[in-house]
């Protein structure tokens, strides 16, 4: 009985071992054809002055890729525990606020990225012990925590937006998002010279995805988005996981607040509303499954890029804003749709 079953067991180890790998790669693929798409698009419309797929514009698309790659990371390990995080947009507009009120109040920079980090950490450590001590679906508490977290961002700025003297930003916290590596790495021209930021989010990225693939949290993340009830009678304590889960997003939320006032030099604590749904959308285009147990680090990292380049693509083609979110849209309804069609050819 058992060498008939190791067929079966084989095939499925090995169905389920191409649907990761397809699972990961189907969004970079996705992300170069759109890119080639765009391209063609551009040079058929505007000939000698198409400019989609210059350095600079490539690097333009990496710079605005961030703010929302860095907490779709996070996003990513929450959503393969099978949670959810409607407070992540003001969270980072939280952070951002903090760290704009510590250097506008003479803290010091250091004070301030500190901060920023500690209070994203803090919004997620909320989170993560709410949904596991209450037991509500996290879905209503974080949008509870959400209206929260722009509450306490409106009363650090007073209701207004955070603006530090220029005197009181240093020079290099602005030059992370927007000034190429200097000097120019040796794999430059191959690759635009990316800003620091990237390289940041880069580097982050590799260390979760290290961290999911081959730490005993990475497999417990994913054994409780699978299946909760069998995690917790193999001994996973599921809460603690949950809150460690939550609390690590939420760093990743405070450095995205970090890398947002790279780019405004200013906190709006406003300026996370609806940024939730892009932070999510990235991990669902890229390969998550909002039924958890299922996610990718570099399908995240793709599936932010997907909705710069067709901003992007779609600006310099004259494509309103309206076709845009339409297009945005429809991308996601297919990814649930398509992650819903292998839950059910895997589970007949």
């Amino acid at each position: 009985m058992s060498e008939a079953a190791t067929p079966n067991s084989a095939h499925t180890s090995g169905r389920r071992r191409l649907q990761a790998i397809l699972t990961a790669l189907g969004p970079l693929l996705a992300l170069v054809v759109v890119l080639i798409a765009f391209g063609i698009a551009d040079k058929y419309q505007r000939g000698d002055r198409a400019a989609f797929l210059s350095v600079n514009n490539i690097r333009n698309i990496s710079e605005q890729t961030v703010v929302v790659a860095m907490a779709a990371l996070g996003m990513t390990i929450i959503i393969i525990a099978g949670g959810i995080d409607l407070a992540a947009g003001t969270a980072l507009a939280l952070a951002s606020t903090t760290l704009a009120w510590c250097l506008k109040n003479d803290y010091g920079v250091a004070v301030g990225l500190v901060a920023a980090l500690g209070v994203g950490a803090l919004t997620g450590l909320i989170n993560g012990t709410l949904t596991s001590l209450l037991g509500v679906v996290p879905f209503i508490i974080t949008l509870g925590t959400m209206t929260i977290y722009q509450g306490v961002a409106k009363l650090i700025a007073n209701e207004t937006t955070v603006q530090p003297a220029f005197a009181q930003v240093p020079e290099w916290l602005p030059n992370l998002t927007f000034s190429p590596v200097k000097p120019q790495w040796l794999i430059y021209p191959l690759l635009p010279n990316f800003s620091t930021s990237v390289w940041i989010v880069a580097a982050v990225a590799v260390l979760m995805a290290a961290m999911l693939k081959y730490t005993i949290f990475g497999r417990y993340i994913f054994a409780v988005g699978s299946n909760e009830a069998t995690a917790r009678l193999c001994g996973i304590n599921v809460r603690l996981v949950k809150i460690g889960v939550y609390t690590l997003a939420g760093l990743f939320v405070g450095a995205a607040g970090i890398l947002q006032f790279t780019r405004l030099t200013s906190g709006d604590p406003t300026g996370g509303v609806g940024l939730e749904l892009k932070i999510i959308a990235a991990v669902v285009i890229g390969g998550g499954s909002l039924s958890g147990g299922r996610g990718s680090i570099l399908g995240t990292i793709a599936g932010a890029a997907i909705m710069v380049v067709i901003a992007s693509g779609c600006n310099i083609l004259g494509i309103s804003n309206s076709i845009q979110d339409i297009v945005i849209g429809t991308i996601i309804i297919a990814a649930v749709t398509l992650d819903q069609f292998r839950q059910r050819r895997l589970a007949s």
